[in-house]
Order: structure tokens, then C-alpha cells, then sequence
């Protein structure tokens, strides 16, 4: 995949979605900063990462803030020279009935899920040379609605809005931006504390039959920040084992 070498950061990379795209980074020669909100939770990850004969970092960032978002591009700056890939992957989803949804819940999904995407990408964008790819973790719920979600649905319809127009405007750079919409896949946020008998049902309705793996997403991550998608962009790639589809 032309990876080798290559300077990627993952935000949300100490479990689930995030780890699984690391590890694929990794396995393809890429070197990788892992960034969360804990520095211990990346540092390990970091050292597994290691493992796979490439370089990495954990670096602590509240990608809701700019100040944290700043430091950890300079931090990459310093300990790597360049950045080539940025995998927008941070995000949270309480869910919260509509009518019971404060302003400060609606904001913090907002902010990390959304405004979070715009510093990253901006702060990313100024260091970027030709050839560099941007790609940003939305879900199946920026096309289909979830009760109890109706702020998360709203900031994963704004990542996809975000992807065409950033598309364009990098363009002319030779950045790539694009986006992985994943359907219900198994981490332990998303399906740890559910139920058995609620996880069979959701997955008899998946024409697939199965949960979607984290290396399921990693995989489809590691293809849009491979040279194979250098002439794809401002495009949402729906992983969903065909959720979305009936």
C-alpha cells in the first residue's frame, strides 16, 4: 500500500475503532502517534505499536480544545519532521432522549465530534505536503436516524458535509479527504454493555450476519490513506456489512 515510512495520527487510538486503526497503520510500515485523552492509555498503545518494527508516540490531546489540538501537531512536528496521514477517529455518543437533551449534552458532541474535525484538519492541513490524506471516522447515522442520538446523527451528517467541501478546497494541494461511515461494529463502547439478546437482533438485521470488526474499518482506512486512493476524494465509503442497503 506505499505506507512504509509514512507519519499518521490517529485521535480516539487507545481502543476499539481507533487501536484497530493504528494496528493496521502499523502492520503496513507506517509510523504512528496515538493520540487520546489519556497519556497512559496511548503510551501502551504506542509500545505495542513498536511491536510491528515501525515508530510511535502517544500524545495526550483533548481534541475539543485548539490549544491541545496545536500541541499535538507540533508534537508530531518535532518528533517525526513531517505528517502525511490524519485519521479523524475521537468521538463519543450518550445517548440522551431528545426532550431530556441539555445544551451542554448537545454541545460536547458537537465539540468532540465536529468542531474537533475542524482543528484537526487545519492545524494538519498547514504542515501537509502534496500527497497527504485526511480521512475522518462518520457513522451510518449521518444517513439513518437512532432515537437517543439526535446530536450524534447531527455531527456525523456535519463530518460528511465537512468532507465534500474540505475535499475542494484541498484539492488544488493534492490533499486527499475522505470519510469511513461505519455500521455496528464491535468495540467495547458500542456492544460491550449490550445485552445478548439485543445484539442478535441488530445482527439479524445486517445482510451480513455478523458485527463489524474494528479491522474491518482499519482496513478501509488504510486503502483511503494509501496512494491506490489518490484520486478519490470528498467521498463518505459506507461500512456497514450492507445495513444500509435494504
Amino acid at each position: 500500500m506505499m505506507l512504509k515510512d509514512k507519519v499518521a495520527i490517529v485521535t480516539g487510538g487507545r481502543q476499539g475503532i481507533g487501536l484497530g486503526i493504528a494496528l493496521a497503520l502499523a502492520k503496513e510500515g507506517c509510523n504512528v502517534v496515538v493520540s487520546d485523552i489519556d497519556q497512559n492509555d496511548c503510551d501502551v498503545v504506542a509500545e505495542k505499536l513498536k511491536s510491528e518494527g515501525v515508530k510511535a508516540i502517544g500524545i495526550k490531546c483533548d481534541v475539543s480544545k485548539k490549544e491541545e489540538v496545536d500541541a499535538l501537531i507540533a508534537g508530531t512536528m518535532k518528533e517525526f519532521g513531517k505528517l502525511d496521514i490524519l485519521v479523524n477517529n475521537a468521538g463519543i455518543y450518550p445517548f440522551v432522549p431528545f426532550e431530556k437533551m441539555t445544551e451542554s449534552d448537545w454541545d460536547k458532541v458537537m465539540n468532540v465530534n465536529l468542531k474537533s474535525i475542524f482543528l484537526t484538519s487545519q492545524a494538519s492541513a498547514k504542515v501537509m505536503q502534496s500527497g497527504g490524506k485526511i480521512v475522518n471516522i462518520s457513522s451510518i447515522a449521518s444517513v439513518v436516524g437512532f432515537e437517543g442520538l439526535v446530536h450524534y446523527c447531527a455531527s456525523k451528517g456535519g463530518i460528511n458535509g465537512m468532507v465534500r467541501a474540505l475535499a475542494l478546497e484541498l484539492a488544488p494541494r493534492k490533499i486527499n479527504v475522505n470519510a469511513v461511515a461505519p455500521g455496528a461494529i464491535e468495540t467495547p463502547g458500542a456492544s460491550g454493555a449490550m445485552a445478548e439478546e439485543t445484539k442478535q437482533q441488530m445482527i439479524a438485521g445486517i445482510p451480513a450476519k455478523r458485527y463489524g470488526q474494528p479491522e474491518d474499518i482499519a482496513n478501509a482506512v488504510v486503502f483511503l490513506a494509501s496512494d491506490k486512493a489518490d484520486y478519490i476524494t470528498g467521498q463518505v465509503l459506507v461500512v456497514d456489512g450492507g445495513w444500509t442497503v435494504k
